[in-house]
């Protein structure tokens, strides 16, 4: 078993113990209730903007680095990262592997205006009501942790109820099941999770592949300024960082850097702009 299908495994475990603490009904009344309040923050709006957009993620830990940064309240970290010109938020719900709970998103929407993001696996429709009735404006769903059926089911779900979806890919197969959804964001992981290694050319390998008009992310492994300025000139719209922001001493500093990213990118690699640039 892969380090994913342990942490699949895991999820749905913790996923039926859920259940049984807090029924089906129950969750659902809580995500009506949110959804009477007003619709979800426009998650797919907020990436689309001019230059690049940073999804600001709050990381407490994680399988492959460990401890990254648990001395700093919630709160402070998701408004530097709002002071620093993110575009949206990205809160880890996972439990043991990331230090994470569904009490972050209402901490996190509470202290900031942005959209939110519930990164977590989700599998089960449980949890994309969970994400809204917990404050989430958008979810992430993993090709890879899914069946294309169960995939397409829970995107629907979430479109349904207004959230905004990142549809997550690491491959060209996960890449042709994911555009064949049709989703606004599509987020090419740079980290193989059944290895948990890392190679951020993964996004420069698949990014001519995805559809024309879809917003692209870029994760994992990205850590300054220079990187994201290359990415964003190859027609990247987003990048989602969480360690190398959670490790600086000035986080709003450290996010303002790579929110204005874009305009320093200088054409090192020899191709103009106009080469490089991916049409939408």
């Amino acid at each position: 078993m892969n380090e994913l299908q342990r942490i699949v495994a895991r999820t749905r475990s913790e996923l039926a113990s859920r259940r049984r603490e807090r029924p089906l009904g129950e969750v659902r009344a809580a995500a009506e209730r949110r959804a009477a309040d007003g619709p979800p923050r426009a998650f797919a709006a907020a990436l689309a903007g001019p230059g690049l957009s940073v999804i600001a993620e709050h990381k407490r830990r994680s399988p492959s680095a460990g401890a990254i940064r648990e001395d700093l309240e919630l709160s402070d970290v998701v408004t530097a990262y709002e002071r620093g010109g993110a575009a949206a938020l990205s809160v880890l719900t996972e439990r043991e592997g990331f230090g994470g709970s569904l009490h972050d998103l209402a901490a996190a929407r509470a202290a900031s205006t942005l959209p939110i993001l519930r990164k977590d696996f989700i599998v089960d429709p449980y949890q994309v009501l969970e994400a809204l009735a917990g404050g989430a404006d958008a979810i992430l769903l993993i090709v890879a942790a899914l069946a294309p059926a169960e995939l397409a089911a829970l995107h629907a779900e979430a479109v349904a109820l207004g959230l905004g979806v990142l549809v997550e890919v690491h491959d060209a197969d996960e890449l042709a099941v994911a555009a064949a959804l049709g989703p606004e964001v599509i987020g090419i992981n740079n980290r193989d999770l059944t290895t948990l290694r890392v190679d951020t050319r993964r996004t420069d390998e698949l990014l001519p592949a995805v559809p024309a008009g879809t917003t692209v992310v870029s994760e994992s492994g990205l850590r300054d300024a220079g990187e994201c300025a290359r990415l964003a000139a190859a027609g990247v719209d987003a990048v989602l960082v969480g360690e190398a922001l959670m490790r600086r001493g000035d986080i709003e500093s450290a996010c303002r850097e790579l929110a204005s990213a874009a305009p320093a990118y200088d054409g090192a690699d020899g191709r103009s702009e106009d080469q490089v640039l991916r049409p939408h």
